[in-house]
């Protein structure tokens, strides 16, 4: 079954406490929270004091991906904002394994995202240290995109390396994930799917939620 982790960056800013109520009332099993720097995407979002408010509205999991240069700056304040889940992205850390153990010290788990131009193979000298993998199924910087089809391609790849070395990380997808889409997602090998504007956007934000929760691989 799908673990479903609808995306704040589609949300209501004036009323973020009802979207925030809505989904702890709704099926769904972790908030998204997009973080952008406006350097490595043409976009800001927001940062840690929005992270705390939000983190006092729930006890489900803040599943917090970080689009940002120098994600080692700020990982600290993530973590004092109530981060559970912490994802940086492969094409912004030099020294990734430093990133990952840093990230892991603090006691979150550790997530790493991965741009539509770069390969899962990138990974395999971590892979087995990782919670999750994020595959970017659009560019990143903005919601409302229409998914990248090759990136099944990459689902299924990652799933074989996982399976290959009998580990537990995650595969989760972010980016134009939909109700016609996500059973192939699913399908490919992925676990947790990421979904702002079909979500936030639905006349019945809920059951759309429950329609994305039903969903197996």
């Amino acid at each position: 079954m799908a673990i479903v982790a609808p995306s704040f960056l589609s949300a209501n800013f004036l009323n973020l406490e009802a979207d925030c109520r809505m989904i702890n009332e709704s099926e769904a099993d972790w908030f998204h929270l997009d973080i952008m720097d406006g350097r490595f995407v043409p976009n800001i979002s927001f940062g840690p004091m929005i992270v705390e408010f939000i983190r006092k509205t729930t006890t489900k999991v803040c599943d917090v991906h970080l689009m940002i240069l120098e994600p080692e700056k700020y990982v600290e304040d993530f973590k004092k904002a109530g981060a559970d889940m912490l994802t940086v992205h492969e094409e912004c850390c030099v020294h990734l394994h430093r990133n990952i153990q840093q990230i892991k010290s603090l006691g979150m788990q550790c997530g790493v995202a991965l741009n539509p131009h770069t390969p899962v193979e990138s990974l395999k000298e971590v892979l087995d240290d990782l919670d999750m993998v994020l595959i970017m199924s659009v560019n990143p910087g903005f919601g409302g995109q229409k998914f990248i089809p090759n990136t099944l391609n990459k689902i299924r790849t990652l799933r074989r390396m996982i399976t290959e070395r009998g580990i537990a990380t995650k595969i989760e997808i972010d980016g134009g994930v939909t109700l016609d889409n996500a059973a192939a997602i699913m399908k490919a090998g992925a676990d947790v799917l990421v979904a702002g504007n079909t979500v936030f956007k639905s006349r019945d934000p809920k059951d759309t939620i429950a329609q994305l929760k039903k969903i197996t691989r």
